[in-house]
């Protein structure tokens, strides 16, 4: 008995002993001004391995016998918060009790950040989707050095880390993915003005490790829009610009978590202006969100979110060099003047209401199950004029241009007064003549409208639901899960906005013989309202599951993950197109399904604690996007030829150093994307592979392969106390990797009634082109001084380059070279051929930015404003285009390239803005 006792003692001491041998670090966090506790508080000992988070009581604790000795800092970090570097002394068997460690609010960081969501608005919500990069989710990542200089300045330019369209990327509202399934890129629209509700944002870069969902390449993006997450606060904000906005205007209130367990929180903003920095560019938008949540016990929590944001804007276009030459490059050919005011013929108007309801349970302390559902309604609508056979109205028509009038190879001396009488014209006015459309329909002897006003209409209704489970396994094991379900109907046709003046408008094709758009209501004879041209629904659903497992060691931490997907689309018409008679068009078509799946996987490999190396990779298949798979939805039933899913694989390597005074980080990227597919719609006097055969048509291109690869570079050096120096670079190649299929659809190819075929599939030579989009390199230096006294200024220099147009896809098939009957042209000669097609590359351009501001503590308020200057020295650049299709074969292009005074049918380009400024002023208590 006595030997029994005496072991245990000491098997005691020994458990004793080796405890007492263990280092502790413990301590709260709190707010310097509210004193209320901070949650998710990044805690870890520089240069170690050794970190932890705060809970829900503002708690922490580190706990080993291997930490440092000695003399070493404990950092203390949030975003949107000041960072503490506290010193401590860490001995085995003592303990450091940090109660409490105050934290104060970054006021030059937080409104620096909602400076740039405002300045980036153009992007987030205008149409340059595809160009545009996921600026949002970028800013969010802003402590990486590259990613910060891609969300403040590179994105002016439409740059696009890594060579990655936004639909690459997911946007995610409180765990809900907000991509739309007709082209997979997510509408900003839907939530712009809600700048103050946007600030809580979880991001990771490509596929890394992601509680809510695989991800995209392009990163996720996770907007956390619950009202127990806002700090109680009220915020009032006044902003004037002049970029896509004039004025704004933005109020919010958060009510905090009161004792009983509630919380709300409210958001409205008007943002307004009669045009932007181009010229007829209205902007109407308002903005209202609704946040309530009640905690109902410890384990359960059911929050509710709402927004609306409609919005009107005019829109811009591409202009070839002979008009921004005669006009420049503010110039917009959309607009014109009625009754003294601008009118911009092409508005996208948004009206999309949001609506979603979370249940958030701990399970217990390791496992918490998020159950979410979303429905949205409402609509997206592109209104243009309609001219029928009628001339075009728009300013810019080619028909009134200098260069028209010029054509010819020897011009005469009346051609000249021509051309200079147009010119002339141009300069003074170019623009839409509404009194004269007005005009035309008046003198119309049976009423029928020979100019109106269409708008093209989405009208889209959304219910998405999804389950997200999280738990860990063990201290270095964690698992997530996910379960999505979305099902969409949308209505896609064409409404009559405005008659202008006529009685009607009869609905036939006036481009053809007169075919009867629906044969089920044939002469149709429509009113302002009316549905008219093309009429049809698109219905998708998608189940897809996910399931992620997370290792974390102290010298390492790695994941792998997979997910599978079932994709279902189906086209209803309710137009029966008199070129496609009967099932070919009206009715259902058959229905598409595509089945899914992914797997990736990647490690940190913690060198020291300043020395870090990233490795992720992954596989996966995409299903194609609606837009993508009926070859003429507007028209017909017709499935795209040889449709399969899109295959994608990549892998990206880093190594990051990280110091007190030095952070970095290098990585190197590829990207490979096999059998993608692109349709394009447009108008070509070269339909058939013959000289002036008109048609309008669609351009399938399948079995698309591209190759993105290049390395980032971000560094920066906290020189000073107040100093940081800082420097970006990317650069990068984005190609297409093989000579993809291609076949034309149209009306045109037949006669109404009859089995119209499309024309035959060719190979079109992509191979070693540049995907356009942006500029392929992408340089920064700057600096960043911020002032004890909370004012603070930052300038960066960034230098642009290899950027490319968009290259003309028929232009580089067999209908480039061959005549009419099959056989290459008689004078084709290889060698101008090779110079005909050579990829347009825009010049290389430097901008400087500024930006600055300034904050105050009075009482219980805080005042500040933000402001910033884009492009200082109001360079002029080119931030992309593409070539014209009208004219595409090997003739055709000599004729336009030498004429002496210009191309009829030039590249199109999209400038940037000149300087440009956006300031801010805000009240917050």
């Amino acid at each position: 008995m006595k030997k029994n006792i005496f072991t245990l003692c000491i098997v005691f001491m020994g458990v004793f002993t080796v405890q007492a041998q263990d280092a502790v670090v413990k301590g709260r966090v709190v707010d310097t001004h509210s004193s209320e506790v901070i949650s998710d508080v990044q805690i870890h000992i520089l240069s170690s391995n050794f970190e932890a988070k705060t809970d829900n009581e503002g708690l922490f604790a580190l706990t080993g016998s291997d930490f440092p000795q000695g003399e070493q800092v404990l950092v203390v970090s949030k975003n949107n918060y000041v960072t503490q570097s506290i010193p401590i002394t860490i001995q085995n068997g003592k303990t450091i009790n940090l109660d409490p460690i105050l934290l104060a609010i970054d006021l030059t960081e937080l409104e620096s950040q909602i400076g740039v969501i405002n300045l980036s608005d153009s992007e987030l919500d205008g149409d340059m989707g595809g160009a545009a990069t996921n600026v949002s989710g970028l800013l969010q990542a802003s402590r990486d050095v590259f990613l910060s200089a891609a969300a403040y300045d590179f994105s002016a330019t439409f740059f696009r880390p890594r060579g990655l369209d936004n639909a690459d990327g997911k946007v995610l509202i409180n765990g809900i993915e907000m991509n739309k399934q007709f082209n997979g890129r997510p509408q900003w629209g839907d939530w712009g003005g809600l700048n103050d509700v946007q600030r809580n944002r979880e991001f990771t870069m490509g596929l890394k490790a992601n509680d809510y969902t695989f991800g995209g390449l392009a990163g996720t993006t996770n907007m956390v829009m619950r009202a127990s997450k806002y700090r109680k606060s009220a915020r009032i904000s006044v902003a004037g610009a002049n970029r896509s906005y004039q004025g704004r205007i933005m109020a919010s209130y958060h009510s905090g978590l009161s004792k009983t367990g509630w919380a709300y929180s409210f958001l409205a903003s008007r943002r307004f202006g009669n045009e932007g920095y181009i010229d007829g560019t209205l902007y109407d938008a308002n903005s209202f969100f609704a946040s309530v949540e009640k905690i109902i016990n410890d384990q359960h929590s059911l929050n509710f979110t709402a927004f609306y944001t409609p919005n009107r804007r005019g829109r811009a276009t591409a202009i070839t060099q002979e008009v921004k030459d005669l006009k420049g490059i503010r110039y917009n050919p959309n607009w014109g003047y009625q009754d003294g005011e601008k009118r911009n013929s092409r508005i996208r108007n948004i009206k999309e209401p949001v609506f979603m309801l979370n249940h958030y349970w701990d399970i217990n302390e390791k496992t918490t199950l998020n159950t979410n559902i979303a429905f949205q309604t409402g609509q997206i609508g592109n209104s243009r004029i309609d001219s029928g056979n009628n001339r075009n109205p728009s300013g810019n028509y080619y028909q009134k241009l200098p260069s028209y009038f010029l054509r010819d190879e020897n011009p005469t001396s009346y051609d000249y007064q021509q051309a200079y009488l147009a010119e002339q014209e141009f300069i003074n006015d170019g623009q839409i003549d509404w009194e004269s459309l007005y005009r035309g329909n008046a003198n119309s002897s049976t009423g029928n409208a020979a100019y109106i006003v269409q708008e093209d209409r989405i009208d889209d209704t959304q219910f998405s639901m999804n389950s997200i489970f999280n738990t860990q396994f063990s201290e270095n094991i964690y698992f997530n899960a996910a379960v999505n379900y979305r099902n969409l109907q949308g209505e896609y046709f064409a409404s009559v906005v405005d008659l202008l003046g006529a009685d009607g408008y009869l609905d036939v094709d006036y481009f053809g013989d007169g075919t009867q758009n629906n044969l089920q209501n044939p002469n149709n004879f429509v009113q302002e309202g009316d549905r008219y041209k093309y009429n049809y629904e698109l219905n998708a659903s998608v189940i897809s599951g996910f399931a992620q497992a997370q290792f974390k060691y102290a010298v390492v931490d790695f994941y792998i993950g997979a997910n599978y997907a079932q994709t279902s689309y189906q086209r209803t018409g309710l137009f029966e197109n008199g070129y496609f008679e009967g099932e070919r068009s009206f009715g259902d078509s058959e229905k598409v399904e595509f089945s899914t799946y992914g797997i990736k996987g990647g490690a940190t490999y913690k060198i020291t604690g300043r020395h870090l190396i990233d490795l992720n990779a992954g596989y996966f298949t995409k299903a194609p996007t609606m837009r993508n798979t009926f070859a003429n939805a507007r028209q017909n039933n017709d499935i795209v030829e040889n449709l399969t899913e899109e295959k994608v694989q990549s892998v990206d390597l880093s190594y990051i150093y990280r110091s007190p005074i030095v952070k970095a980080r290098l990585t190197g990227f590829y990207s490979g994307f096999e059998d993608a597919t692109d349709i394009g719609f447009f108008f070509t006097q070269n339909a058939l592979g013959a000289d002036e055969n008109n048609a309008f048509v669609q351009e399938i291109v399948t079995g698309i392969e591209k190759r993105n690869v290049g390395v980032e570079l971000g560094i920066e050096a906290q020189v000073l106390p107040t100093l940081k120096l800082k420097a970006a670079a990317s650069v990068g190649q984005y190609i297409y990797n093989n000579n993809p299929n291609l076949y034309l659809s149209s009306d045109d190819f037949g006669e109404a009634g009859n089995d119209i075929p499309t024309q035959g599939l060719r190979e079109v030579a992509l191979k070693n082109y540049h995907v356009a989009g942006g500029p392929e390199r992408a340089y920064q230096l700057g600096f960043e001084y911020r002032a004890p006294e909370f004012w603070w200024v930052g300038v960066t220099g960034n230098y642009y380059s290899n950027a490319y147009l968009d290259i003309s896809n028929l232009r580089r098939t067999s209908d480039f070279y061959t005549d009419f009957d099959g056989q290459p042209f008689n004078d084709y000669d290889e060698e101008v051929a090779k110079e005909l097609l050579r990829q347009e590359k825009i010049n290389d351009y430097f901008l400087v930015n500024i930006v600055g501001g300034k904050s105050w503590k009075i009482k219980k308020y805080y005042v500040g404003f933000f402001a910033t200057i884009n492009n200082v020295l109001n360079q002029e650049f080119i931030t992309g285009g593409f070539e014209d299709s009208r004219r595409a074969n090997y003739r055709q292009q000599i004729e336009e390239q030498n004429r002496e005074n210009g191309p009829l049918f030039g590249n199109r380009y999209f400038f940037g803005n000149g300087t440009t400024y956006y300031v801010n002023v805000y009240v917050r208590f």
